[in-house]
């Protein structure tokens, strides 16, 4: 595998079609011969091409079957929070946001990320002791946080009602950004370095011979590669089972809606998360963004068809009890309208962890998926565990995301996905938080 480590900029591509950003284009071509071949073109995928390119792998290509960023990635509501249960996902999210924090300067295009902080609010005494474990783990690592009273929490979030809030972890270094931003950011940072993009590029077979991969098959045409890194979020799992992996990546439905105006809502308000309701709030523009996390949550079985990764149908009783549910902590919302529903299917897995790393068998197939709604928000951590996987020596929690776990260790498919949605509806439960 090529790995240099000058920077060079590759600008020889022929212009086959022209994907458009904000800030400028980005030239995608048809699918090429090439060293590293990346599935994937969301946030998962797009991070982990920069983080190649920037630790000096070369003759890289991304291959997106829709156009880039359109559909799990876009569907996210951009959340980034960086308190976690455990050490090593704390620092995971601390990259994540290090990189958020120079990506403009790094790449030129702005991932629109916007560091508000944030406040995680217990409505209740035992979530307290919960909150105070919380911040002993973000201590340990260096990260930035205070316990507040609920005497306080009027100071940072005015527009909220405090009587039923008992404390608050205060992040100032949590934030939120616009998803489709933040994958046009890493895109241009990664072109800049030569790596190259095919939209509408579907990969339909994966050729194997003496038990390494050695081309891809498209609707494009027959591509030569050594070197494939799975990034199909909900695809996931169809791309690895053309190699003869069948790994459990769970795609559970995910709902949030926006609501129209609101007084006194601004983008620089702190995010909010609301374990005792399972709920997230954040500002969109001078609206509210909420979501939240099923207490039953709906998933597509392991053997789904391709075709059921259309959005979902509304499901207004879960919306309706998220307002509910808001309204008891935003005063003067219960006639406010919901502007527009965003849903979709982001991946879990039975153990809460994601899947990445080589798999055991063949070589040159390597997993970056089951992100467990974190491939926005955690995206940058994600692709440098996965730089970090492909060297000799990775560290024992790299180790850990290992596909290998699930490799031969099959069990009954409900109970799979019944593990898997257990994550989801207990996202908020320090004991499962990953």
């Amino acid at each position: 595998m090529t790995k240099v480590k000058n920077i060079l900029i590759n600008t020889s591509y022929d212009q086959i079609s022209v994907f458009n950003y904000r800030y400028g284009t980005i030239i995608t071509m048809q699918p090429r011969n090439a060293e590293i071949t990346i599935i994937g073109g969301g946030s998962i995928g797009c991070a982990v091409a920069y983080y190649l390119a920037r630790e000096g792998y070369r003759d890289l290509q991304i291959l997106e079957r829709s156009e880039i960023a359109s559909q799990t990635t876009a569907q996210a509501a951009g959340l980034v929070g960086q308190v976690r249960p455990t050490k090593e996902r704390t620092l995971l999210a601390m990259e994540s946001v290090k990189t958020f924090s120079k990506l403009y300067e790094e790449t030129g295009v702005d991932p629109d990320w916007r560091q508000t902080g944030s406040l995680r609010l217990s409505l209740s005494h035992s979530r307290d002791k919960e909150f105070i474990a919380l911040a002993e783990v973000a201590a340990s690592v260096g990260l930035e946080v205070e316990f507040l009273d609920k005497h306080r929490i009027k100071d940072f979030v005015p527009q909220i009602g405090s009587e039923l809030i008992t404390s608050a972890i205060w992040c100032p270094s949590d934030g939120y950004l616009q998803p489709t931003s933040l994958v046009n950011s890493y895109l241009a940072g990664a072109k800049s370095l030569g790596v190259s993009i095919a939209t509408n590029c579907e990969v339909t077979q994966i050729e194997v011979k003496q038990n390494t991969v050695v081309a891809l098959q498209t609707n494009q045409g027959k591509v030569s590669t050594s070197l494939v890194i799975n990034c199909a979020g909900p695809w996931a799992r169809d791309i690895a089972m053309m190699v003869g992996v069948d790994l459990p990546v769970v795609p559970v439905r995910h709902e949030y809606f926006i609501t129209d105006t609101v007084d006194g809502w601004h983008p620089s308000l702190p995010v909010l998360r609301i374990p005792d309701v399972r709920l997230y709030v954040r500002a969109e523009l001078d609206s509210i963004l909420c979501g939240g996390w099923e207490a039953s949550a709906k998933s597509l079985p392991l053997n789904h068809p391709t075709t059921a990764f259309m959005s979902p149908d509304t499901d207004f009783e879960v919306l309706n009890q998220f307002h509910t549910d808001l309204a008891r902590l935003v005063p003067n919302i219960d006639d406010i309208g919901l502007r527009s529903v965003l849903k979709g299917y982001p991946t879990f897995t039975p153990d809460g962890r994601f899947i990445i790393g080589p798999v055991a068998s063949p070589k040159g197939f390597v997993m970056a998926a089951g992100c467990n709604a974190h491939g926005v928000s955690g995206s940058a951590g994600i692709a440098k565990h996965l730089v970090e996987s492909l060297t000799s020596s990775p560290s024992a929690y790299v180790l850990s995301l290992t596909p290998q776990r699930f490799q031969n260790q099959r069990t009954n498919d409900n109970e799979l996905e019944q593990q898997a949605r257990s994550h989801y509806e207990n996202y908020y439960s320090n004991s499962l938080l990953r």
